[in-house]
């Protein structure tokens, strides 16, 4: 004691400081406090001076936090101890706790009585119903106090009307009242602290506090990727985040997915992000994960966000980082069980048998020929259902989700095992999605300063598909649903399938029986994915870091294409076997240095170098047949075809090697500064352009830390950032630059000879695709961080767009591909979350985002406009979509209706008045550019119960409905929908909705098939209860919820056909938006599960 004091004494008149600019991560379980301080040591400045006799009368702590304040872990680690501590300049003295005198004074029995303490038991858990072990729980006002057990489990005396205080680091400290009855137990949840901004989000090559943050970055947790059963995380994020567009193409069990980021960007080169799971960017959607594994996504949407992704980022960049080990006592299970109903959101009308028989009699009238049903053969058709062709497609499809996840660690060891099954039948009859994974990470810490990591995911997935889709005057599954005339059945009476082309003389020779392709062709995909990452992380010195890391991903598909021998399709069977392999190598090397320097100011430097190299490749293999004896072999044996086909390959390479940048700073917490730099090497582009820079720079100025801000105390954080760079897109084929040559067969004389030729594509002189970004933020927190704002503008502009350009036939080629112009993309995002209720039994959050985008289309080649959608209904053959310059992308582009003529045929707007209507005539008739995309979500809890909703939706997008093409394409014996035969022209109607029934209709890509693709969704409503398993004495169980969730359940929307979700012409690289055209629809469900822990 003597030595401490000299110390003190000795430095008594220096400054001390508060330790709010170090941040410490800790876990520990029953440590002596040397254990702790000596943890601290290594990840500060600090050393700590003290008497080891004191020590011992220490106890022992358990304690888990990451990424807090020094000041905040010392106080939990002293509190209830015999000792205290004080901190000079970068020294902590431990020293023991002056003994407090306690006045006695005596008071008269009758005057005071003294109620008499009782024993209060309690469970404290975190907002994830995990228990928090070694909580404090103290009564207020008084020296009482105790922590909680391994299961979060206490018991103190307390009076009835005192107040229970319950903190743990990382949490926000929470008030309970004692109640009178001392018998119940109590669960007391403790909320995340992020007060301060001190939540971690993930970034490009590391994390950083949200509060540092001058980037435009969303995160979405676990808990909202989970809440609801999707075959992929893409699908989760619907909604979730402001400025991400999601739509799901179709309703295919393991459908494509497009998502867009802050608008298209590019016409060729792609618009889907780029996805990086756990720093490993991936070539395409990481769909072989499951949910259930991912412990948070953060989409980085502003150039300085994205800057170290480079060439990559230009449609921004998500962030995927899976769920790793955690230290603890014992290993814990996690597992969820979930069993939905899936079925059509809703059905068309169409036609009844009678309705079919009168409307067809009609045509033929009008177009001069004899009325092919008889007027008996009408009236024996009244009140016959007919053949319902949906009924016999369509079915209630049952959908299982199950996951389970092992997880724990000692001190140095931590790991996570998983393992998860995905079956999903389809609502067609004979498709389905089935998903295996197999999850496994480990992290080890061989010393203090090296840490060694690894994980491998093995995931199959396989697919029954159908030919399904855009098939032209019922040549597809659901395009004959809905054309297939109600009058005739599936089956002749013979048990054989009908010949549809055959049954009356005026029906289309395109038109199949449906349930000949839904049962005698099938489409097999099978997907073998193992993705694996490994690293070392060295921390030579204090404050630098040094990561060294490689991964490889290795798919393995093959799909089955068969179709049987089938009379009544003229099938002889063919089979055709499709194999392809990719291989991704990533090997990254990155330096990483944090430095906190104090004086009369504080600076915080974080630096991040690197060079990293990816070497993809790409083979495939087909092989087919037709002709074949039996449908035994299936596709076991194509020799045996009597026609064998020619077999085909292909390959592809690339390499993409990087060097990268990254320097952060920051003056006294309220200053930031970020400077990036990404320089990238392609082999995909020519020698002279293949390198290409992408830096950025942003700035933050945290307003709330300034003095003149101290006394308003509702504002709790206010920031705000602004960031301007550039980033890329490599999205292109691996050999455009490339002259290639191309084979074909030639005769001399009786001779067949092999000759190669030039291909049919000039190679050109490309330059990197390049998005240039600025990007204005905010962000704001209200009322002690109970409710946080995040405003964002930003102007994105695309220049050296790719694409490919037509050549003139005198110059041997067919086309080349340049760089064409340039796209410009602008916007407003905003979101808002707010803790509306939280207290003892009622809980109540919420949290909104709106995102405004409008694009435009500033340059193109030559001017020259570009022209998207081919599309061939049988009664239309035309292009649906258009970009020109100072117009937005991808409108819909055809002939302005303007009625009827006097003998009810369409009349189109004459635009150039020279009394003809042909292609000059065009205009744009719409546009599938949404005004504003939006999401909400409300979290309602009540003693134990739990009510979510959650609304998605988007405004202002027109949809292309080709569906109703079939209204113009009458005399082909087609199926309509209802109203066509009650809402058609007639001379006594002649403001009808469709025109006069004739085979002879003049019809165009038209307004006519424009609609409003306004939607609002109830994508999710949920009721859970969480069963209280510390009350029914379950010891051996962590925490149990049961659910009943729906999700599609209700959509709110103009849009006539089954869903207004769709992108029928959707893919990466298309700028074709909202096109509805014989597609899977979006089915609704039903869900019940259990989430349980142990």
């Amino acid at each position: 004691m003597k030595l401490v004091s000299v110390f003190l004494l000795a430095t008594a008149l220096q400054l001390s400081a508060t330790g709010r600019a170090q941040k410490v991560s800790i876990s520990e379980t029953n440590a002596p406090l040397v254990k702790v301080f000596a943890s601290i040591e290594k990840q500060t400045p600090y050393v700590f001076f003290f008497d080891h006799a004191l020590l011992e009368k220490a106890r022992k702590l358990t304690i888990n936090v990451r990424h807090q304040d020094v000041k905040d872990v010392l106080d939990e680690c002293f509190r209830d101890q015999p000792l205290t501590y004080l901190i000079v300049k970068q020294t902590i003295v431990v020293k023991a706790k002056e003994p407090s005198v306690t006045i006695r004074t005596t008071v008269p029995v009758a005057e005071k009585q003294v109620p008499i303490p009782a024993p209060y038991r309690g469970k404290v858990v975190s907002d994830k119903n995990e228990p928090l072990a070694g909580a404090t729980v103290l009564v207020k006002n008084s020296a009482k106090g105790t922590k909680t057990d391994l299961n979060g489990n206490f018991s103190i005396d307390a009076d009835a009307g005192s107040t229970l205080v319950i903190s743990f680091v990382g949490f926000t400290t929470q008030e309970v009242p004692v109640g009178a009855d001392n018998t119940a137990s109590l669960t007391i949840t403790l909320q995340p602290n992020e007060v301060g901004g001190e939540e971690i989000v993930v970034i490009a090559y590391g994390t950083t506090r949200k509060s540092d943050l001058t980037g435009a970055v969303s995160q979405i947790k676990s808990k909202d990727l989970t809440a609801y059963p999707s075959t992929n995380i893409m699908q989760a994020m619907n909604g979730r985040s402001p400025g991400v567009r999601v739509i799901q193409n179709n309703g295919v069990p393991g459908g494509a997915v497009s998502v867009r980021i802050r608008g298209v960007n590019s016409i060729l080169g792609g618009n889907e992000p780029l996805y990086v799971v756990d720093g490993f960017p991936f070539n395409g959607n990481p769909t072989f994960l499951q949910n259930a594994d991912i412990e948070s996504m953060e989409i980085l949407k502003d150039a300085s966000s994205i800057a170290l992704y480079g060439s990559r980022g230009a449609n921004g960049v998500v962030l995927i980082t899976t769920k790793t080990g955690k230290k603890r006592d014992r290993s814990t299970v996690d597992l969820e069980l979930g069993y939905s109903l899936q079925r059509v959101a809703k059905k068309m009308q169409l036609l009844t048998p009678k309705e079919y028989a009168e409307l067809y009699n009609e045509q033929m009238l009008n177009d001069g020929q004899v009325p092919y049903f008889s007027p008996a053969v009408i009236d024996s058709l009244g009140g016959v259902k007919g053949t319902d062709w949906q009924d016999e497609i369509l079915r209630t499809a049952p959908m299982y989700n199950t996951s389970i996840t092992v997880n724990g660690g000692s001190e140095k060891t931590r790991f996570s095992l998983s393992g998860g099954v995905f079956l999903q039948d389809g609502i067609v009859t004979n498709t389905d999605f089935k998903r295996y994974s197999l999850r496994f990470s480990l992290q080890h810490d061989l010393s203090s300063y090296v840490n060694i990591s690894t994980s491998t995911t093995i995931t199959r997935i396989t697919r029954a598909l159908q030919n399904s889709e855009r098939g032209n005057r019922g040549s597809d599954i659901f395009s004959a649903m809905l054309m297939a005339p109600p009058t005739l059945s599936p089956y002749l009476p013979d048990g054989s399938y009908r010949r549809m082309t055959t049954a009356y003389p005026f029906i289309s020779n395109a038109l199949i029986n449906p349930l000949v392709n839904l049962n005698k062709i099938s489409e097999n995909v099978k997907a073998d994915r193992i993705f694996s990452n490994s690293a070392v992380t060295f921390k030579p010195v204090r404050d630098l870091s040094i990561r060294i890391s490689g991964g490889v991903e290795n798919s393995n598909d093959r799909t089955d294409y068969y179709s049987a021998i089938e009379p009544s399709t003229n099938s002889v069977g063919t089979a055709t076997i499709s194999t392809s392999q990719t291989t991704s190598f990533l090997n990254e090397n990155v330096v990483s240095y944090n430095k906190t320097i104090k004086g009369k100011s504080t600076h915080n430097i974080g630096a991040t170098a690197g060079f990293t190299y990816q070497d993809y490749k790409g083979t495939s293999l087909n092989g087919n047949g037709t002709g074949f004896l039996s449908d035994a072999t299936n596709t076991g044996n194509l020799g045996g075809a009597a026609t064998p086909g020619i077999p085909s390959s292909g390959y592809g390479r690339w390499v993409l090697l990087s060097y990268l940048a990254r320097l952060n700073y920051t003056l006294n917490d309220k200053y930031l500064a970020t400077l990036s730099f990404r320089r990238d090497g392609s082999s995909r582009y020519s020698e002279a352009n293949k390198w290409s820079n992408f830096p950025s720079a942003a700035l933050a100025w945290r307003v709330s830390k300034e003095a003149f801000m101290q006394p308003v105390t509702a504002i709790s954080d206010l920031k705000v950032r602004a960031s301007y760079g550039s980033t890329g897109s490599t999205a292109i084929n691996p050999y455009s630059t490339l002259n290639q040559l191309s084979s074909s067969n030639t005769t001399f004389g009786d001779q067949l000879y092999v000759a190669f030729a030039p291909g049919t594509t000039l190679p050109g002189d490309l330059k990197w695709e390049t998005t240039d970004q600025l990007d204005v933020g905010l962000d704001a927190a209200f009322l002690n961080n109970r409710i946080r704002f995040t405003a964002d503008y930003y102007v994105k502009t695309t220049r050296n767009l790719l694409n490919n350009v037509q050549l003139p036939a005198s110059s041997g080629y067919n086309i080349t591909v340049q760089n064409v112009g340039s796209i410009e993309n602008r916007g407003f995002e905003f979101a808002v979350d707010a803790d509306l209720i939280r207290n003892k039994e009622l809980t109540w959050t919420a949290s909104a985002n709106i995102s405004f985008n409008k694009n435009k289309v500033l340059k193109l080649y030559d001017g020259q406009d570009i022209y998207g959608g081919s599309i061939y209904t049988g009664a239309l053959n035309d292009i649906v979509s258009i970009l020109r310059e100072g117009k937005a992308m991808g409108l819909f582009y055809g002939y302005q209706e303007l009625g009827y003529t006097p003998t009810g045929n369409i009349l189109y707007e004459d635009r150039n008045g020279d009394n003809a209507i042909n292609a000059a005539d065009k205009t744009f008739i719409g546009d599938p550019n949404p005004d504003f995309i939006y999401g909400v979500n409300s979290v309602l809890g009540y003693k134990g119960f739990e009510f979510t909703l959650f609304l998605q939706g988007s405004q202002g997008n027109d949809i292309f409905n080709l569906n109703q093409a079939g209204t113009l394409d009458l005399g082909m014996g087609l199926n309509q929908p209802d109203d066509v035969y009650s809402n058609h022209w007639t001379a006594a109607k002649t403001d009808a909705k469709y025109p006069r029934i004739s085979r002879n209709l003049n019809g165009n890509m038209s307004s006519r098939f424009v609609e409003d693709g306004s939607y609002l969704r109830f994508k999710n409503i949920q009721l859970a209860y969480n069963i209280p398993v510390d009350r029914l004495n379950m010891t051996w169980m962590r925490n149990a919820q049961v659910y009943i969730s729906g999700q599609n359940l209700i959509t709110i929307t103009k849009y006539s056909w089954y869903d207004p979700e769709v992108n029928a012409y959707g893919s990466a690289n298309s700028f074709v938006q909202g096109v509805d055209y014989a597609i899977y629809p979006v089915s609704k469900s039903v869900t019940f599960g259990i989430r349980c822990g142990f």
